[in-house]
């Protein structure tokens, strides 16, 4: 489950503009998503292969060219369907613990 989350969160945070994995990064752990190199790269590198994302190289001025990654359409659609599953899932997680006996 926490997989498909970070792949959301992933999705959602290059679908405002391409990104620099390092930047990835620093989003999901400002945001708690507590996450490490070692689970974000390979899903990187799936999404990419799955067609969700795409990348280009950018030289930099202090250190090794950078990958900055971007969203395609197929990447678009998936993360409203993703989304979709996730509104309705927190909507019904939300009901159940409103619902509890006291």
């Amino acid at each position: 489950m926490r997989k498909g989350v970070i792949e959301l969160c992933i999705l959602s945070l290059v679908s405002r503009g391409e990104m620099y994995s390092t930047d990835l990064l620093k989003a999901l752990k400002n945001e708690k998503l507590l996450v490490v190199e070692g689970t974000v790269y390979p899903l990187l590198t799936r999404l990419k292969n799955e067609g969700l994302l795409k990348y280009r190289w950018e030289e930099s001025h202090t250190g090794p060219p950078r990958k900055y990654y971007s969203l395609t359409d197929i990447g678009s659609g998936v993360l409203e369907k993703l989304e979709k599953n996730w509104n309705e899932l927190a909507k019904s997680v939300n009901i159940i613990l409103k619902n509890k006996k006291s």
